[in-house]
């Protein structure tokens, strides 16, 4: 949710278009975050590996619902590659230390999202 105090340090930064949510309760807190920001023209990503939930049921329909309002669903891994942007920037190396170990099971390859296919 767009709390008061968001809502200041956003308007502080010009010229922002994107925002990356990670958090806890998806289905309240990270949904309603990303509900609100997308109300506002923000393009909002939200990394699934980095958000949780009490159950899985409301983890994945948060998913879709972000989905469907025009959220990006997205891993840390993928968003720090994409942060980098290629092997030339110069902290590409020290990312990919970081994400070279086997990253802990999310519990998400044995779900889907409503209307795709699993891998």
């Amino acid at each position: 949710m767009m709390i008061p105090e968001v809502q200041e340090q956003i308007s502080k930064i010009p010229d922002l278009k994107s925002i990356i949510l990670c958090g806890l309760e998806t289905q309240v807190c990270i949904q309603q975050t990303v509900l609100d920001l997308l109300e506002r023209n923000f393009d909002v990503h939200v990394i699934v590996d980095a958000v949780s939930s009490r159950s899985m049921v409301d983890r994945m329909y948060a998913f879709q619902r972000m989905k469907d309002a025009g959220a990006f669903l997205t891993t840390s891994e993928s968003m720090l590659l994409m942060l980098c942007n290629d092997a030339s920037h110069p902290k590409f190396k020290a990312v990919q230390k970081i994400i070279w170990d086997e990253a802990p099971d999310s519990g998400l390859l044995t779900h889907r999202i409503i209307g795709e296919t699993s891998v």
